[in-house]
């Protein structure tokens, strides 16, 4: 038996969010052609639909690291599974994130990603939950903030499920 869903975040307001993050990163990089890296596998929705409004030349590429396995809690233990191709070496470089939750993931990427020295390095990201945050991390670029509560829909999911739904829901 599946478990109930709640509707957090509507479609409509995921483009509007995703809208506003991309006319801020397109004025913050203007003239630019930034290097954007997708966190495998939850942020491919949002960096597509990130870069369909951005409307200015962008590389992309991606990393995939792991801690939560089949669960809904982190492990703690983050293993880095597919690196970057792209050298990165004085490139502006935006990380594009579905959820920052206890920040572990993210500290160990953005500190992989550091060590290739890259000109600039910020992060984007879709959904905030700072009441689970164990390491600081800074977001450049955020559309919501949310509570407790696992999230599904609109590329994140739960065991390979859910990807599929338009809008985020909680997992109840």
């Amino acid at each position: 038996m599946e478990p109930p869903l709640k509707q957090l975040f509507q479609p409509e307001e995921i483009h509007l969010a995703v809208t506003r993050l991309a006319n801020d990163i397109r004025k913050d990089y203007a003239g630019k052609s930034p290097l954007l890296i997708g966190i495998l596998k939850g942020s491919f929705i949002f960096l597509a639909d990130i870069v369909r409004s951005l409307k200015i030349p962008v590389e992309i590429d991606f990393i995939r690291a792991a801690s939560y396995g089949s669960g809904d809690t982190s492990s703690g233990n983050v293993q880095i599974i597919k690196d970057i191709d792209a050298d990165i070496e004085n490139r502006d470089v935006i990380v594009i994130e579905d959820v920052v939750d206890t920040g572990l993931t993210l500290n160990v990427v953005l500190k992989h990603l550091k060590a290739k020295n890259p000109a600039s390095l910020r992060l984007c990201a879709l959904v905030d939950k700072p009441d689970r945050r164990q390491v600081p991390i800074k977001i450049d670029y955020l559309g919501f903030h949310a509570k407790e509560g696992f999230l599904v829909g609109y590329g994140l999911d739960y065991n390979e499920k859910y990807r599929y739904l338009q809008g985020l829901y909680v997992m109840g």
